[in-house]
């Protein structure tokens, strides 16, 4: 029986260790561990993939969406107490960079088959609050953006991405992260481009906001000893920063080798009571982070596959109005929701999965019985 654990991050980084190695060295050579050349150089290279004018390098990916609002309230585009249109269907980092800003979160329910926010419902959730529309390409699908563009433009909202899971993911020749007025990246391990500790982005067009966040990153400072805001400390680490350089110039091929996967699975998975995840008409527009599939049997069928040796996920068990951490919210009514989140379950896929062991996935999902 073969034993293939969800994600393998030391096969992951092994095929970047030559090039892991160098940037290590060059950042110990270089005797500088913070702002340095290394994150200059990443930022700018990540502008230049995403299409961005302007890239932070922050510390993790909840910061930088935390940041996001802040500046804006700096700015005075936002005050607390504004609302925040944001998909129900999550995970809880979304919601906390609002909440952590004094901002009111407005849940709106996801597309049952996309699984992202679903732009028919948006409308009606609007107020005379609603300042800005949060947008989470969840699992590396892109949302519907025309008419969230649409919406937030008749509307006057600011439209701001969640980049966490879908860099690389394009709409109509746009990468994500660049969709909207600004956008937040997560570089965490397990993600498509990771880290080999925590580290995240911010992306802009905007330069008064760029300046901003990137100020208030550094306690609130542009120039050493001079404080314009109450900051915070969320900076990327020039170690971190030299690795995403040496494995961002590979994202296009790891894309290419998940959504090759991805669908494998789509096409030979034939189990009647695993629902598969859609494939969107444009390949670009799904970079597969996570690869989700829904059954009504999900312990049955988490228990039979472990047993087979393969290690399955849940993204999420408990929607974000329904942790303790969010009980204000807890008496919501989101049925799409709440029913999403009892039938997900995610099998692995990930660029070094051999072509045995994805077939040896299908062929135990295939003979799954209820």
């Amino acid at each position: 029986m073969k034993t293939i654990p969800f994600l393998d991050l030391r096969k992951v980084n092994e095929e970047y260790e030559t090039d892991i190695k160098a940037a290590l060295n060059t950042v110990l050579d270089s005797g500088w561990y913070l702002f340095g050349k290394q994150k200059q150089l990443f930022e700018e290279q990540l502008a230049a993939y995403n299409g961005s004018k302007h890239v932070i390098g922050t510390a993790n990916g909840l910061d930088s969406l935390t940041m996001i609002f802040r500046g804006y309230i700096e700015l005075g585009k936002l005050k607390k107490g504004d609302e925040v249109i944001v998909p129900a269907n999550t995970y809880i980092a979304t919601i906390l960079s609002i909440i952590h800003n004094g901002l009111i979160p407005v849940f709106v329910e996801p597309n049952e088959v996309t699984f992202n926010i679903d732009p028919s419902f948006v409308n009606e959730s609007i107020t005379n609050k609603t300042k800005a529309i949060m947008v989470v390409h969840l699992y590396g699908r892109v949302s519907q953006v025309d008419e969230l563009k649409e919406i937030a433009e008749a509307n006057n909202l600011l439209l701001i991405e969640d980049n966490a899971q879908a860099i690389g993911a394009s709409w109509k020749g746009t990468k994500t992260g660049c969709l909207g007025d600004a956008s937040a990246f997560s570089f965490y391990p397990g993600k498509n481009l990771g880290a080999l500790s925590d580290a995240g982005a911010i992306a802009t067009n905007d330069k008064e906001l760029a300046d901003v966040v990137r100020a208030i990153s550094n306690y609130g400072s542009s120039e050493k000893y001079v404080n314009d805001y109450l900051g915070v400390n969320s900076r990327m680490d020039e170690i971190q920063a030299a690795i995403l350089s040496a494995k961002l110039k590979d994202l296009d091929n790891v894309i290419k080798k998940r959504q090759e996967i991805a669908m494998k699975y789509v096409n030979d998975i034939k189990n009647p009571i695993i629902k598969l995840p859609e494939v969107p008409v444009n390949v670009n527009e799904h970079v597969w982070h996570l690869f989700v599939v829904r059954t009504i049997k999900r312990d049955e069928l988490i228990s039979f596959l472990k047993q087979k040796g393969i290690s399955a996920m849940i993204h999420y068990p408990i929607p974000p109005h329904k942790q303790t951490a969010l009980k204000n919210f807890s008496n919501i009514s989101l049925p799409i929701t709440e029913r999403i989140h009892e039938e997900v379950v995610s099998i692995p896929l990930h660029q070094c999965l051999q072509n045995d062991e994805v077939n040896y996935i299908i062929e135990q999902l295939n003979e799954f019985r209820d």
